[in-house]
């Protein structure tokens, strides 16, 4: 007469539920005595011994130093429109690996909208509605990215986008991507001589209004401080070339931004003045933000000072010894400026595996007009952090 022999138990990660029947054999009654039995629990159990140490060498194995790590699936970045153009650049595969990203594709073609990990949307097309949102036919769970360097006081419409963009790609350090317009990288070797000197102050500017801040304040300091003046605004503009070497002559140049936000800081302060080897004169976001970026002591902040007069009397009154000092910093840095278009994209693949997956921005136009960041204020924003894009 047969029996049937049913074992419950576990055998590691691959074995059975507590207490789940599971069939053997059917055996007849002279096979099966007490020492078979014992001896098929034995083989059972050398069996699962077996099976748990397999999985714990392919453990080891896995995070051991030189071990080849499993293949990453490549992330696809749809950019719906790029920015401040008719055509899209070229963008072969090794786009992102140029900047230090792996398993990462840029695209412009919209035909992969279905399947895109992400899809990009940049504000100024959306603004000037060059673009549209392809909101009928986008996929359930796609996560949408709104992109803008320009500051609120310029970026219009934000209130038709509200519960429509997952993450934010700014200047702004409390951005899901953070990238802002330049930062310091440690830098080895004796720094770069000083350009010779043959002026006091200088400004490059194009859009000069009178409500704006900063235009107000030149005002005020012209009359203490010989300011000279290039670009669209005096018919004196420069060409691309030229901008450095002219504001290398001048002691001092006024990064004043065109208006005053948490974090932006544009190319006015990494380009025209460090890059140039001139000591910025800053309107713009308080001094702490700019700290957040460089030493304390690459920069005047107009805020430092009680009327323009006093700012005036300040930068006409420094010695070569105290003026020389605001360049310690080119000992160990270097001026890096973050403004191609590619690796900021770039960087969306970087940051992915730590963007959340179910956050909204409900009221997008409420984020980024507010005064005050309302999170990440205290992230330093220095090259130890972005000197790569995975680190932005």
């Amino acid at each position: 007469m047969p029996v049937s022999v049913w074992c419950s138990g576990r055998l590691g990660l691959g074995g059975w539920a507590v207490g789940e029947p599971r069939e053997i054999a059917s055996l007849p009654v002279s096979c099966v005595g007490r020492g078979s039995t014992q001896k098929l629990r034995a083989l059972w159990g050398l069996a699962g011994v077996a099976l748990l140490t397999v999985l714990w060498l392919l453990w080891l194995l896995r995070w051991a130093p030189g071990a080849v790590p499993e293949p990453q699936s490549t992330l696809t970045i749809l950019i719906w429109h790029w920015p401040f153009a008719n055509q899209p650049p070229e963008l072969p595969s090794n786009t992102c690996s140029r900047y230090g990203v792996a398993h990462c594709h840029l695209s412009t073609n919209r035909s992969l909208l279905a399947t895109a990990d992400a899809v990009v949307f940049h504000h100024r097309e959306l603004q000037t509605q060059k673009i549209r949102l392809p909101l009928a036919e986008r996929p359930h769970g796609q996560p949408w990215v709104w992109v803008s360097m320009e500051s609120p006081s310029h970026t219009h419409g934000l209130g038709r986008f509200q519960g429509v963009f997952n993450w934010v790609l700014s200047y702004r350090r409390d951005s899901d991507i953070f990238m802002p317009y330049g930062c310091l990288e440690p830098h080895e070797g004796p720094a770069p001589p000083l350009p010779a000197k043959n002026g006091v102050a200088v400004w490059v500017v194009s859009n000069f209004q009178k409500r704006q801040r900063r235009v107000q304040l030149y005002q005020q300091l012209a009359p203490h401080l010989r300011v000279d003046m290039f670009g669209h605004a005096n018919r004196r503009p420069l060409c691309t070339n030229c901008l450095l070497p002219t504001v290398a002559r001048y002691l001092f140049y006024l990064a004043f931004e065109n208006s005053q936000h948490p974090d932006y800081i544009t190319e006015k302060f990494w380009h025209n003045a460090l890059a140039a080897g001139t000591v910025p004169v800053v309107l713009g976001p308080p001094r702490a933000t700019y700290e957040a970026f460089v030493p304390p002591d690459a920069f005047v902040h107009v805020d430092d000072f009680g009327s323009a007069q006093e700012l005036a009397a300040f930068l006409t009154g420094m010695n070569e010894s105290q003026y020389r000092s605001y360049f310690a910093w080119r000992h160990r840095f270097r001026v890096r400026r973050l403004v191609d278009w590619q690796e900021r994209f770039c960087a969306i693949c970087a940051r992915y595996p730590h963007l959340p997956r179910d956050q909204v921005y409900q009221d997008l136009q409420g984020w980024f007009q507010a005064r005050t960041p309302q999170a990440g204020e205290a992230r330093l924003a220095g090259c130890g952090r972005c000197g790569s894009t995975a680190g932005c």
